[in-house]
């Protein structure tokens, strides 16, 4: 059964409120994941506890049970030479330091000196749709907790 502490398999399927598949984890490349370590949105971590070995949940999951809401105060505009390219295009992808970690900025427009960067989450402030199957639970080692 899934509870704290366990290191849990699951495939599934994640779509878009337009049905459109975002992401997948198949048998042949399930994901695995710690339960009760944050690793994985609340709504998913709080839909698996208590399930075991087979379950299959289809799950409706709001922003806030998500990857949270927009926050229209992580658009920022930052310099250009802040980059390491000079080929910055809107819809790349860089990592920066956070408060709370690392965290992904998407470029949505480059100007003269200036890059405007969206530091939300690109799933963020969207509902979700999972099609989830618990493929297996464990204990995890005292390495895996680390």
């Amino acid at each position: 059964m899934i509870t704290k502490n366990k290191v849990v398999t699951i495939k599934y399927t994640l779509k878009d409120e337009d049905g459109d598949v975002i992401d997948e984890a198949t048998d042949a490349e399930p994901m695995a994941y710690i339960q009760g370590a944050g690793n994985i949105i609340p709504g998913l971590e709080a839909a698996l506890d208590g399930k075991d070995t087979g379950a299959n949940l289809q799950l409706h999951l709001t922003p806030d049970e998500g990857f949270g809401p927009r926050d229209d105060d992580l658009l920022e505009a930052l310099p250009k030479e802040a980059f390491p390219s000079e080929d910055i295009a809107p819809g790349m992808q860089f990592h920066a330091p956070g408060e709370d970690g690392p965290r992904i900025l998407t470029v949505l427009k480059v100007e003269d000196n200036r890059v405007i960067v969206d530091g939300n989450h690109p799933l963020a402030g969207m509902t979700l749709d999972f099609d989830v199957t618990v493929l297996g639970v464990r204990d995890a080692t005292p390495e895996e907790l680390e």
